[in-house]
């Protein structure tokens, strides 16, 4: 009997030991996200983190994500009240980040002070990018500019110059040349058709993107599949593509070229702590690794750029990160340059049901491949 009470005790005292272990942990083993941001960021980032647990505490960190475009994500969230399957949202539209604060869906991050004043408010005139935000829920991870790409040996047997603004994307000799993805599906494509109706006007924005839809041979399942087809040569030109997905392309060996014109959309690829998140230490922690140099790589060798000043994409010649450079026109970081933004997250919040509603009706319901 005193045998037995003994192996009791001290199983309840390893037991105690080992929960107080666990509670005085740095991190958790775990981290998962929801997220629409591309495969080839986020599983280079996850691995890059897990690499740093194991340097810094001799943790082996299990991480995983789950796929999905940002309005299907968003809707998750939702659906999870409180109780998420993941820790972490990364990516999309920070207005949606501002809508499950306000649902308090979000738990603040704080992360470092040092950390956090490094990276500004905002960036681009005349309406300003929000680059955090100001109440600590939500925090960029890098810059991402929404622009287009082309083929340019399919540009060059249209015989046409290569383009550089998006009008040039109206030129009636891309009849049938453009893919894109449809705004109901992709936030990037959303951004940017939001561009073109802050641009122009309501009216006139609308009158563009049907001329686009006039030259459009194709519109994509996913953002994802625009520059896909590009690079394969079917089409001439993608509309709204984000610059990682585009030098994805290029680092797979294809032809193809992409440009950010003036008033391009530049997203801060948002990150935010899921409120009830059950790693929310290892979520933290992965936040605060992705702001320093070394997280910042990661962005900067795929076609991103540094969410803080401190740093510019630079590397060795002949190095992704060099060659980054040159595919995005010669660009280290945003903060040495004019960035123009007529992209307003007030007003799209508000208008994207209607964007949407408007696009089924008036493109979706016409459109003919031409």
């Amino acid at each position: 009997m005193r045998r037995l009470v003994t192996l009791a005790l001290t199983m309840v005292i390893a037991l105690a030991a080992a929960g107080q272990a666990a509670a005085q942990a740095p991190i958790e083993n775990e981290l998962a996200m929801i997220t629409p941001v591309s495969k080839f960021i986020h599983d280079a980032a996850l691995k890059a983190f897990a690499a740093y647990a194991k340097e810094k505490w001799n943790i082996t960190l299990k991480v995983s994500a789950i796929p999905a475009g940002t309005p299907v994500a968003y809707g998750r969230i939702v659906e999870w009240k409180g109780k998420p399957e993941v820790d972490l949202f990364w990516g999309g539209e920070s207005a949606l980040f501002e809508k499950l604060a306000e649902q308090r869906l979000l738990q603040k991050l704080e992360i470092g002070r040092e950390t956090w004043e490094s990276i500004p408010p905002s960036i681009g005139t005349p309406k300003p990018i929000p680059l955090k935000d100001k109440d600590g829920f939500w925090v960029g991870t890098a810059l991402e500019p929404y622009g287009f790409v082309y083929h340019p040996k399919r540009i060059q047997r249209l015989g046409l110059p290569e383009p550089r603004e998006w009008d040039d994307l109206l030129n009636p000799k891309l009849r049938g040349e453009v893919a894109q993805c449809a705004p109901t599906r992709s936030s990037s494509s959303n951004a940017t058709y939001e561009v073109m109706l802050s641009l122009h006007g309501e009216e006139k924005g609308w009158e563009w993107l049907k001329r686009l839809a006039a030259n459009t041979g194709h519109f994509t399942a996913r953002s994802r599949d625009v520059p896909t087809v590009v690079a394969k040569g079917e089409y001439s030109a993608g509309f709204a593509v984000p610059s990682y997905m585009a030098f994805e392309e290029k680092l797979a060996g294809f032809d193809i070229k992409f440009v950010a014109p003036k008033n391009a959309f530049v997203t801060p690829e948002p990150m935010a702590i899921l409120a009830g998140a059950r790693n929310p230490k290892a979520a933290r922690a992965f936040i605060e690794f992705l702001l320093t140099e070394r997280g910042q790589r990661v962005f900067m060798e795929r076609g991103l750029f540094p969410i803080t000043p401190k740093y510019k994409v630079q590397g060795a010649p002949g190095s992704t990160a060099e060659m980054a450079v040159e595919f995005t026109g010669g660009v280290r970081t945003y903060f040495d340059r004019e960035v123009a933004n007529v992209y307003d997250e007030a007003v799209a919040a508000k208008r994207s049901e209607a964007l949407k509603v408007k696009f089924r009706a008036e493109i979706e319901a016409t459109w003919k491949k031409p």
